[in-house]
């Protein structure tokens, strides 16, 4: 600092005092920001080197798996479930609606050590397959009884929360809304690192596919 005072001192043939300092201060925001900069760049960067290897920082790496559930696709339900138990002069009915919500996406956690790859102008990033994320989607403060006949116990009840449950997963889990929950991943993954990776493409893979 002394040496960049003195070489505007020499240099200004007569600046008052109040110039040098300003210019000095205007040197040391250029150095901070020239710093500043180098250290954003080096914390949110792909590198690939002459073995074509694609060097992920670390930085990357965690802050990625660190979003762990990512959701895709949330595909909301209604189900009517009944049950029937046969008597000797009558038969107990119980019928009740069942509202729920199924979150579909991937857990970033799963990725192998190996989910980032390069190849020519390609980065490539694998992802686990898209999962159904919480089995515990349906609205109990929803569901309420439509018809009821005879008397019914908590286990009862509980083993048609089992079979609504069933049911959604059977018809909302479909592949129709697994690919498309897959195609959303791809997307949204793909639009995240291509700043980070330009002018390298990102092509996002489940699993199954980079096998």
């Amino acid at each position: 600092m002394a040496g960049i005072i003195q070489f505007l001192e020499k240099a200004g043939n007569g600046l008052n005092r109040f110039m040098v300092i300003m210019a000095c201060v205007a040197v040391m925001g250029a150095v901070a920001a020239v710093w500043w900069l180098i250290g954003a760049v080096g914390d949110s960067s792909l590198s690939v080197g002459p073995d074509d290897a694609i060097d992920s920082t670390p930085t990357i790496v965690e802050r990625m798996q660190n979003i762990g559930e990512w959701e895709f696709l949330a595909v909301s339900d209604e189900e009517i479930v009944d049950t029937v138990r046969k008597g000797f002069f009558s038969d107990d009915e119980l019928v009740r609606i069942y509202y729920g919500t199924l979150r579909l996406g991937i857990d970033l956690r799963e990725c192998s050590d190996k989910w980032i790859s390069h190849r020519n102008d390609t980065v490539f990033v694998t992802v686990p397959q898209v999962k159904l994320l919480d089995y515990n989607f349906i609205d109990e403060a929803r569901t309420r009884p439509f018809f009821e006949t005879g008397t019914w116990t908590p286990a009862d009840r509980k083993a048609m929360y089992h079979k609504a449950r069933r049911i959604m997963i059977e018809r909302c889990m479909n592949r129709e809304n697994i690919a498309v929950a897959q195609n959303n991943a791809r997307e949204q993954i793909a639009r995240m690192l291509q700043p980070i990776a330009a002018p390298k493409v990102v092509t996002v893979l489940s699993a199954a596919e980079a096998e």
